[in-house]
């Protein structure tokens, strides 16, 4: 799949991510959640209003992963004060990565989580770190073998349902 791209996308592509992002969200977890908790979550998590605030903060980056101009996955990193949880000036979070469900197994995956860490590299950091819901076992797997280890744990409302996450990390060499 050497034809799918990783680009830096801007608030002019905010109709592409709030597709992509409904999509593959809606893909991942519909089948384990109420449907009222996934509206819920999509209507507020994906509105135009907080995607727009999310793609003008300074400390937070989208990508997207592009096979032919259209977009199959993207990435969200954040840093500084963006962070959802540890808000360390030596990290980076990976907040998200999410491929299209006909793009699972392609390594899109993969490249989008390379760029993650040639980011966190360019900003010096010492670190990335995520959550993932314990019950999502193929993102577990892929973090674990990408040499992420188990930390902490916090919990994730979606609507009126609390699910654990794991928080992850990963060291990075010098």
């Amino acid at each position: 799949m050497a034809d799918i791209e990783v680009k830096r996308i801007t608030i002019n592509e905010l109709a592409q991510l709030q597709k992509i992002g409904r999509q593959t969200f809606q893909e991942t977890f519909s089948d384990s959640n109420s449907e009222e908790n996934m509206k819920n979550y999509l209507d507020e998590g994906f509105s135009t209003e907080k995607l727009t605030a999310e793609l003008n903060n300074k400390d937070s980056e989208f990508y997207f992963a592009t096979l032919e101009n259209n977009v199959i996955g993207y990435l969200k990193v954040n840093f500084g004060e963006s962070q959802t949880e540890l808000k360390d000036n030596k990290a980076l979070e990976i907040e998200r990565i999410y491929v299209s469900k006909d793009f699972h197994g392609k390594k899109v995956g993969q490249l989008l989580y390379d760029k993650a860490i040639e980011v966190a590299r360019q900003k010096n950091n010492e670190y990335v770190w995520l959550g993932v819901w314990e019950e999502n076992l193929r993102a577990i797997n892929f973090y674990t073998k990408n040499g992420f280890v188990e930390f902490d744990k916090h919990i994730f409302k979606l609507g009126n349902d609390e699910q654990t996450d794991i928080m992850m990390k990963l060291k990075l060499a010098n």
